[in-house]
């Protein structure tokens, strides 16, 4: 996988390739609208990656907007995020817009539309619309305030903009079909009163348009020619169609649905991620454990990696949950490319060469990254005592075990093969020593009358540099989480776990972020550097996928 493969064809790719080839659209132009009420997921990317990527790849245009329609939810902190994000993820807009920008004329449009006996001004509570409005199996009523002059909607609009009514009393409505079986579409709430001062507007406006209203219209002053959406608005279509044919826009927009991405073992939900959050259950909207953006760009997923893994799982019309593995490959793909490698034992086991001599060290060149020349070398430091994975040594192994165990050989990464001779064991029975012979032939190639087929990682004793490792792994130990309300239950409690470790000297002095692949384990990155030095790493993914063998 890699993301100059050739673009996976999928129907709106295809539908934009045929609008240009017909001539219906001399040129495509796209918009990402997030409202700024939170940080953006990994549900956020596949849209962002949509249409900012197709407005690259048809040379096309691609907006930047923020539906900034409610200022009861919306902060300057989330825009600026949102903004960091999409500049992450390798994408540049055309152009950075708001709703707000447009107040006036979705005001001037709502005022058209009561002038065409389209829109009322209704005095219902919102309770009382609510029950009015009926169910999927009853048909609505109409309000009692529905037939009001188009002079005195007018008069009562005029009056709700200049602020004499208090939060609730009035709202606009567009008189539609109350019988209809899209209950969007019964005389649907395009304007309500808040009282609140804007982030951007300040106290310039006490009414605020839905966002039902504000998006097609939005769409078409922009002059968007496909407004790609996820399926929740599927039935919020005939509305935008509805908006868009009764009013003098500049342009006629056409509304796309797509499948949102659900994403196996997480959430993306805007509202349960800010519970985790505010519960305490993680560390912040930044925590590596969670699919925000920022999140995933604290954890060291490639920007590359996410942008590929969007390819990869192409565009549909059917909701479905991808693996969370799919997503991990894509982030393993890139990061081999890019990753230095290096050694680090998590849970080091003491091995002593007893033929090698007491007092020698050799250092051996390692490539930091074979498949980049340009990465350079360090040096590997080797003595007579090291420590190995424990996982590596097994007194009684398996069939097909190809580690340390007493009696076989195995081959010491960059360095010697070695057989072990004996073990030591505490009082308690426990090995806690291994000793071993050396081939001292056997450096930078294989014996030549005997196959050697097990390669393990090692430390050297004397120059291992202790370090802080970050366990982080999946938050939620249920495939789906999202199908229970209760959603906590599923939680894994050991989706973060610290432990200590020993690695090579070389990684002492590596700056903050970087990223490496600790070889036979997975990818770490580096965490936190105190006065110089690397204190801690946390894992961004393993080097395997290990969920599938117990899903």
């Amino acid at each position: 996988m890699n993301e100059s493969s050739e673009k996976r064809t999928h129907f709106i790719r295809q539908l934009i390739t045929d609008d240009l080839a017909t001539g219906k659209h001399q040129n495509m132009i796209t918009r990402f609208p997030p409202e700024p009420n939170g940080y953006l997921h990994i549900g956020h990317a596949k849209s962002i990656c949509l249409n900012f990527g197709l407005a690259e790849e048809f040379s096309g245009r691609c907006y930047l907007r923020f539906d900034d329609t409610n200022p009861i939810k919306e902060e300057d902190e989330y825009v600026q995020s949102i903004i960091e994000d999409v500049r992450w993820l390798g994408f540049t807009w055309c152009d950075m817009t708001h709703s707000s920008d447009y107040y006036q004329a979705l005001y001037d449009f709502a005022v058209m539309l009561i002038e065409k006996n389209l829109a009322y001004v209704d005095s219902l509570s919102i309770d009382e619309i609510r029950a009015y409005r009926g169910t999927l199996q009853e048909p609505g009523r109409e309000s009692p305030y529905r037939n009001r002059p188009a002079d005195e909607n007018l008069d009562l609009f005029s009056r709700m903009k200049a602020g004499e009514f208090p939060d609730g009393m009035h709202v606009l409505r567009a008189r539609i079909d109350m019988q209809s079986g899209n209950i969007n579409m019964r005389d649907p709430v395009l304007y309500r009163i808040r009282h609140v001062a804007h982030q951007r507007t300040g106290n310039d406006w006490c009414i605020y348009p839905m966002y039902d209203y504000a998006h097609p219209l939005s769409d078409a002053l922009e002059k968007i020619t496909h407004s790609l959406c996820t399926l929740e608005f599927q039935d919020h279509r005939p509305l935008y169609d509805w908006l868009i044919e009764n009013l003098p826009v500049p342009a006629k927009p056409i509304q796309t649905e797509f499948a949102r991405l659900n994403l196996s073992h997480t959430i993306t939900s805007k509202r349960k991620l800010r519970e985790l959050v505010e519960k305490n259950v993680v560390t912040g909207w930044d925590d590596p454990r969670l699919p925000t953006i920022s999140g995933m760009r604290k954890r060291g997923y490639p920007p590359a990696a996410i942008r590929q893994f969007c390819e990869v799982i192409g565009i549909s019309r059917s909701d479905s949950v991808i693996d969370m593995s799919i997503f991990e490959a894509c982030v393993r793909d890139v990061l081999n490319t890019t990753a230095k490698r290096a050694l680090c034992v998590l849970d080091p086991l003491k091995v002593v060469i007893e033929n090698y001599p007491e007092n020698q060290v050799e250092e051996f060149s390692a490539s930091f990254n074979p498949q980049d020349p340009e990465a350079g070398s360090r040096l590997l430091p080797f003595s007579r005592e090291i420590f190995i994975e424990r996982s590596d040594f097994m007194e009684d192994p398996p069939k097909k075990y190809f580690r340390l165990s007493p009696g076989t050989e195995v081959r010491l990464r960059h360095a010697y093969v070695i057989r072990c001779t004996d073990v030591i064991r505490d009082a308690q029975g426990d090995v806690i020593e291994v000793r071993c012979t050396y081939d001292p032939d056997t450096l930078g190639k294989n014996p030549p009358d005997r196959k050697v087929k097990g390669v393990i990682h090692w430390v050297s004793a004397a120059h291992a540099y202790p370090v802080t490792i970050y366990q982080y792994d999946r938050l939620f130990h249920d495939a789906n989480p999202a199908r229970e309300e209760d959603f906590l239950q599923f939680l894994n409690h050991d989706s973060l776990q610290v432990q200590q470790a020993l690695c090579e000297p070389s990684l002492a002095t590596q700056p903050l972020d970087e990223t490496f692949q600790f070889e036979r384990l997975g990818y770490y990155r580096v965490n936190k550097v105190e006065n110089g030095q690397v204190a801690a790493f946390h894992r961004v993914v393993d080097m395997k996928d290990t969920w599938g063998k117990v899903s």
